[in-house]
């Protein structure tokens, strides 16, 4: 029964999303105010094994990769449903939010029993908008989060915990202590994020993504032109990209 709530819960948070409001607004009221404007996707592996999972808030973009066969999705939803729940936007310490969800994975194992592992990857940046705006991120297995300042060329803010596609070496749910990339960067209007999956690079290589992710369109356009190429790259995992602007007006 446990998994199969896990399962709704990550359907769900593969749609969440940001809606605004229409309406007049008084005189002299603010039409919008500092967030993230982002678009999506998993592409589906041609293996036919869900294993990815994403959410879209109006400050917090994350993504989860579950490893392994078929509790993969199980995994990732684990992961996803422990971040929302920590609610980072109002906290300091992402480090913290990245043992809650490494805990959550960890006991669903150790509760069920199963001689397999949950193990799931993670990437999550929160917008702290404030006098100096700055994205906070955590990273944690094999995805990737890169930051393309407005105007250059995008730039990873993390590094990959696998070797030459080897086996995690950081991952949520495994029985080693967690130990993730935590960083922050400052923002300006314009800048972009990216948060990608393993299934992603695999698929078009990271040069490719880093030219296409440079395409000064917007978060959608930019979106449509990745499935395209994945399309035609037929990639075997899935495959996950979030592309989000920084937007002030």
């Amino acid at each position: 029964m446990t998994f199969l709530v896990i399962s709704i819960l990550a359907g769900c948070l593969s749609v969440m999303t940001v809606r605004g409001r229409q309406g007049n607004w008084p005189s002299g009221m603010p039409v919008a105010r500092p967030r993230l404007v982002a678009a999506g996707g998993t592409y589906t592996g041609s293996r036919g094994r869900p294993s990815d999972a994403y959410v879209i808030q109006e400050r917090l973009v994350a993504a989860a990769h579950g490893a392994g066969g078929e509790p993969a999705h199980t995994a990732a939803a684990l992961a996803l449903g422990a971040v929302v729940a920590a609610r980072p936007q109002y906290q300091e310490d992402l480090d913290e939010c990245a043992q809650i969800a490494h805990r959550a994975v960890r006991t669903a194992t150790l509760r069920s029993g199963s001689a397999h592992d949950l193990v799931s990857t993670m990437d999550v940046v929160v917008l702290d908008p404030g006098e100096s705006p700055s994205l906070r991120f955590a990273h944690v297995g094999n995805g990737a989060i890169w930051h393309c300042a407005k105007g250059g060329e995008p730039r990873p803010l993390t590094t990959s915990h696998s070797f030459d596609d080897g086996p995690l070496l950081r991952a949520l749910g495994l029985p080693s202590a967690l130990n993730p990339e935590v960083g922050a960067v400052p923002l300006r209007p314009g800048d972009r994020v990216v948060i990608v999956s393993d299934g992603a690079i695999r698929a078009l290589g990271a040069a490719r993504m880093k030219e296409l992710l440079s395409y000064g369109a917007s978060p959608g356009a930019c979106l449509d032109r990745l499935y395209d190429e994945m399309a035609a790259a037929e990639p075997k995992n899935d495959a996950t990209v979030i592309i989000a602007d920084y937007v002030t007006a």
